[in-house]
């Protein structure tokens, strides 16, 4: 397969196929191109066959199946390259439609997309650091505490290894393999190298100088990495050989990209971020208001780009030689006005699910000065409450910088931290300032902020579940046989609609016990009142339904017992219902259980992997992602 033209092929196979405007979707698995044609008609599938490079042609569950083997990826890749399927700006994680608009939009678009799927751990993690704070404030317990250094560790992990979790939804956006990725973010916020950041003596990689920075908390650098690594893994899958691909690939990409984001990402943000927080605490020197509005208006934009770094070393050589650092006091107006701007939105918008995310996000900004949560889960996506915070802080800011208001501590800027603030400058100018910020992020968000439409019914029940991998994602997951019985295959079943495939891919079981048990573990979705019918999301996205008897909607619930509720989470194994399979028969009507995947069209494939005779709890089908 080593000699195979690869684009040549992807090509080839496009054009027998009748041309992208035949092909209503295309995606890859282990082994196969699985494409959706709206005419088969217009394939030629005997010259397909004949091309190098493809070993057959399958045609199943709707789909035209090219089965190319291990090189399928680098197939897909160069189809992609001449089609508009697979292509790197084809929308969000979810599916949205590509970002229009100025690049910035975009830029702030795409950061809050690849945020979106952790946005209620951060905000619960936000919410549980605001409450130790609060309790070391009122001394309620001691941060030398060996409890305290357990709950700090349980609510900062998150935010210290944030590069770590951005590394799989940036995978997911830029088509990158998410555990190399993990990999790569977890070299950086490794301990070794946040020590080396620390030390500050000088670091060599192979003879070459590497400026290093601390990358725990940072953003930017991480999505640069697996935006670099997309691209560098399919340059890898196109130019190596088949049978030593699979692991070649994650080593020379880990190899590559670790040592050059230290190279690239950390010398260009610690340059840039020295040379601002050196011409900010100069322009402190002549002009306290302006560094004031500086620091208060781009406090925010600093620590999204990672450049708020190289104000820390200032800060705290300002606290051991001074005492107290003037630039920390413009960041309290800075950081209060984007928690004020984020309350705005909890009272104003139409969302339920964005208020359900914004009121927790202020409190943990007004409390504890953690506002990652409330940035990139409300005001960033909404834009206009993160531009009326800059507003608010940018006059805040000014003000406290006229007022020389400097912290005698090293403290995340908050409510709860004021008393660090009032022993040099004017307190009392400070609290202006603050209060000029909150009032006017908040009243220029309240009044001119987006409204939103509020949720209908769908979208505010998926806002209330946990969010599980979409199903484009990929890998096979494992459902489970939910009764104990002989196997039948779907198209033999004594139901038309459900033989037909109509309902999607499965199989029949005939039962030898009375009591059903759930196949995947997930949500239950749906509960029929006669409690002969099940239908269970789960966790991967997958939708099961599962199905006692044939026409068994008859007999009105009479010989049905459910076990669980709508909404109700379910484990895999977990009891649905129990059935009288005696009155069944009793009544005439056929007792074989039914479970199907409602969504197949939406997946690569559903194979039923047992015949003969199972038992409950063992694998019946496996579904391709």
């Amino acid at each position: 397969m080593a000699s195979v033209d690869y684009r040549s092929l992807a090509a080839d196979i496009l054009r027998e196929v009748g041309g992208e405007d035949n092909v209503s979707s295309a995606v890859h698995c282990a082994t196969r191109l699985r494409l959706r044609l709206k005419d088969e008609g217009k394939a030629d599938t005997g010259a397909i066959e004949k091309l190098p490079g493809v070993i057959t042609v399958m045609k199943a569950g709707g789909q035209y199946q090219v089965v190319i083997g291990n090189d399928v990826p680098t197939v897909y890749a160069e189809l992609s390259r001449i089609t508009r399927f697979g292509s790197e700006d084809a929308g969000t994680a979810g599916g949205d439609a590509p970002t229009q608009g100025n690049l910035f939009n975009r830029f702030i678009d795409m950061v809050s997309g690849i945020f979106t799927p952790m946005l209620w751990p951060l905000a619960g993690s936000g919410l549980f650091k605001a409450f130790l704070t609060m309790a070391t404030t009122f001394g309620w317990i001691k941060a030398t505490d060996q409890s305290y250094i357990i709950l700090a560790a349980a609510a900062d992990a998150l935010f210290y290894f944030l590069p770590i979790f951005l590394a799989v939804t940036a995978a997911r956006r830029f088509k990158a393999n998410q555990f190399t990725a993990m990999a790569i973010a977890g070299a950086l916020v490794y301990p070794t190298i946040v020590a080396l950041a620390a030390d500050g003596k000088p670091v060599a990689f192979a003879g070459i100088p590497v400026v290093m920075m601390n990358y725990t908390s940072s953003v930017i650098p991480i999505l640069v990495a697996v935006w670099l690594l997309g691209h560098l893994e399919r340059f890898l899958l196109k130019i190596l050989l088949s049978a030593v691909r699979n692991f070649l690939v994650p080593l020379l990409c880990i190899a590559i990209m670790v040592p050059l984001t230290l190279m690239t990402v950390g010398p260009v943000t610690t340059f840039i971020s020295a040379g601002i927080s050196n011409g900010v605490s100069a322009i402190f020197g002549f002009a306290p208001w302006l560094a004031g509005a500086i620091m208060g208006g781009l406090w925010q934009v600093f620590v999204l780009f990672g450049l708020h770094w190289g104000f820390v070393p200032l800060m705290a050589t300002d606290l051991a030689t001074l005492h107290y650092s003037i630039m920390f006091g413009p960041v309290v107006p800075a950081v209060l006005a984007q928690a004020a701007s984020m309350l705005a939105v909890a009272l104003r918008s139409r969302s339920a699910k964005r208020r359900a995310v914004a009121a927790p996000a202020a409190l943990s900004g007004f409390l504890a000065g953690v506002t990652e949560p409330g940035i990139y889960g409300v005001n960033l996506p909404l834009k206009k409450p993160f531009y009326f915070g800059i507003a608010g802080g940018a006059v805040g800011g000014a003000i406290a910088g006229m007022g020389g208001s400097a912290a005698t501590a090293f403290v995340f800027p908050s409510l709860l931290s004021l008393p660090a603030f009032s022993q040099v400058g004017s307190f009392a100018v400070l609290m202006l300032g603050v209060l000029a910020a909150v009032l006017i992020a908040f009243l220029l968000t309240f009044f001119f902020g987006p409204r939103e439409q509020a949720d209908d019914d769908a979208a505010a029940t998926v806002a209330q579940e946990p969010a599980g991998p979409a199903v484009a994602a990929a890998g096979n997951i494992t459902v489970l046989a939910p009764v104990t019985g002989a196997v039948v295959a779907l198209t033999d079943v004594p139901d038309k609609v459900f033989a037909s495939g109509a309902m999607g891919a499965g199989l029949g079981i005939v039962p030898e016990e009375d009591r059903v048990y759930s196949p995947v573990s997930g949500t239950v979705q749906a509960v029929m009142k006669t409690g002969h019918a099940y239908g269970i999301k789960s966790d991967d996205g997958v939708e099961v339904l599962v199905h006692i008897g044939i026409d068994t909607v008859q007999m009105k619930g009479e010989g049905f017992v459910s076990a669980v509720s709508r909404g109700d989470r379910v484990e895999a194994g977990a009891l649905l219902a129990t059935v009288d399979r005696a009155k069944i028969l009793e009544a005439g009507y056929d007792t074989t259980t039914l479970m199907v995947v409602t969504n197949t069209k939406d997946l690569t494939a559903v194979v039923p992997l047992a015949q003969g005779r199972l038992t409950h709890g063992v694998p019946a089908l496996d579904v391709e992602l």
